[in-house]
């Protein structure tokens, strides 16, 4: 079982200094593979130090400078990706074919996008033509306090540290400590890329503990989290003392509209999305309304499509799922899906209980409910599982009325041949993104949500954005 207790702060990996054990868990086995300190408000207060002594001389950092810099950590990240995506196989359950592609993937992707904007984003600019005396300056928000999810490790770590990097601000990262190894492992890329002691800090800790230190920590410019609303909430209230930024990307409850004249492998694709990651991200489209004429069919199509994805431990290579994150995860999944037996929707697939065959780790049964109404929990609550509901539309704007009737607002996806009615729904429905036939957006787009799904956004110059302090000058001097 490997020992990763150590905290990097300033620079040096350091031994906790309030540390108290905590066990990693394998999903698959539901056996430990490795031990980490979560921190005490010491360690908390080391690592914001840290930062903030930093961010004196990095706030300086020439835009040359980070891109150099930025461009280091690509090369040992792309050096390091099996690690990553061994790491995240074994502490959160990804596939492990899933892992080197989509989740260590991910990172990469960010990391060079990041760069991209950087090259091409001004920090300094006039207000318009003829106010050339009036200047404008983004300059770096300052300590940033970075807590990510464990569902998409280095997708939300690089979404976060690689923006905070670039705009000149200094850091502590917490990650997930379901899924901490693969957040040491980037801390070794960090560190071995040359970034300035104190300019990047990590420290492992749970939600109650680091996370509430550093959400109301007087040292602490800005809070950017991922995770789930509830928390957000909390994150929320606690930065509101000190009246700092906080940035937040929590659940979804995505609807996936599919018309009558949708692509005939719309269903089974929706249903490959919904479970993809075993159904533990945000932006699942976890809601399919689909058009009366078609609903029939439909259903049809996703009891098929779910009876045939297999279910394996996270370290068989091939095309399947893995399990939940979590003995907790499984138990609310589990709960959730007799909730939605016990309030009347139709089970066409999977159901209660570990698919045949495995008798061990936190493995859950594809599981699709049809017949469904808006009022029902599964159709209102984030499982964060292998969990579709369905339900039938018989007009456009009760598609739209039905998408929109969730505290929600991450994703949402329409399925349809018609290409004004696409323009015209995606226009209609509240969510900070769409997903049209299949198609997803471009690297650099915006990512983020409206209503109960948080706030601000991630990726591209947005991200950048989002770690920036905007200032007005009057009377600059002009050349």
């Amino acid at each position: 079982m490997q020992d990763a207790r150590n905290f990097y702060i300033n620079g040096a990996w350091v031994a906790p200094s309030q540390g108290r054990d905590f066990a990693v868990i394998d999903p698959s086995t539901e056996e430990a593979c490795a031990t980490i300190s979560l921190g005490g408000q010491a360690d908390t207060d080391a690592a914001v130090a840290a930062a903030k002594a930093a961010f004196t001389k990095w706030r300086l950092s020439s835009k040359a400078e980070r891109v150099d810099l930025m461009e280091s950590i690509l090369d040992v990240y792309m050096r390091r990706s099996d690690d990553i995506a061994t790491a995240i196989s074994m502490e959160m359950g990804a596939p492990i074919d899933m892992a080197k592609v989509q989740q260590s993937g991910t990172g990469s992707t960010h990391i060079k996008a990041f760069i991209n904007a950087l090259k091409e984003f001004e920090f300094e600019t006039p207000l318009r033509a003829g106010a050339e005396d009036t200047h404008i300056i983004r300059e770096p928000i300052g300590v940033c306090a970075l807590i990510t999810p464990w569902n998409w490790p280095m997708n939300q770590i690089s979404l976060k540290v690689m923006p905070a990097l670039a705009t000149g601000c200094t850091m502590v990262l917490k990650p997930s400590e379901q899924s901490p190894l693969s957040g040491m492992l980037f801390s070794e890329i960090m560190d071995e890329a040359g970034v300035p002691a104190g300019v990047y800090n990590m420290l492992n800790g749970d939600g109650p503990g680091v996370g509430s230190q550093l959400s109301s920590h007087a040292d602490v410019d800005m809070v950017s989290f991922t995770g789930s609303t509830r928390a957000g909430r909390a994150i929320t209230i606690a930065g509101a003392e000190t009246i700092k930024r906080v940035s937040l990307e929590l659940g979804g409850k995505g609807a996936n509209i599919v018309f009558a004249d949708a692509d005939p492998k719309a269903v089974k694709q929706g249903i490959i999305r919904c479970f993809n990651n075993t159904g533990q991200s945000c932006n699942a489209p976890t809601r399919m309304l689909v058009e009366r004429s078609r609903y029939d069919q439909a259903v049809e199509e996703a009891k098929s499509a779910a009876e045939s994805i297999t279910v394996n431990a996270a370290a068989s290579e091939g095309r399947h799922i893995g399990p939940l994150v979590s003995e907790m995860q499984f138990d609310k999944v589990q709960g959730l899906i007799q909730q939605g037996i016990d309030e009347g929707a139709t089970l066409v697939a999977g159901g209660m209980g570990r698919p045949e065959g495995l008798n061990r780790g936190f493995f859950v049964r594809p599981t699709v409910f049809a017949d469904c109404t808006n009022e029902m929990t599964v159709m209102r609550e984030e499982i964060f599982g292998p969990v579709l509901a369905m339900m039938p539309f018989d007009s456009e704007e009760e598609a739209i009325a039905i998408a929109n009737d969730t505290d929600y607002g991450l994703t949402n996806y329409i399925q349809t041949s018609d290409d004004e009615k696409a323009r015209r729904v995606a226009r209609a429905v509240r969510s900070g993104m769409v997903d049209m036939n299949g198609k997803g957006r471009g690297t650099g787009a915006p990512f983020g949500g409206m209503k109960q799904s948080g706030n601000g956004r991630e990726g591209g110059k947005w991200g950048l954005d989002e770690f920036l302090e905007v200032r007005a000058i009057g009377g600059w001097p002009v050349e």
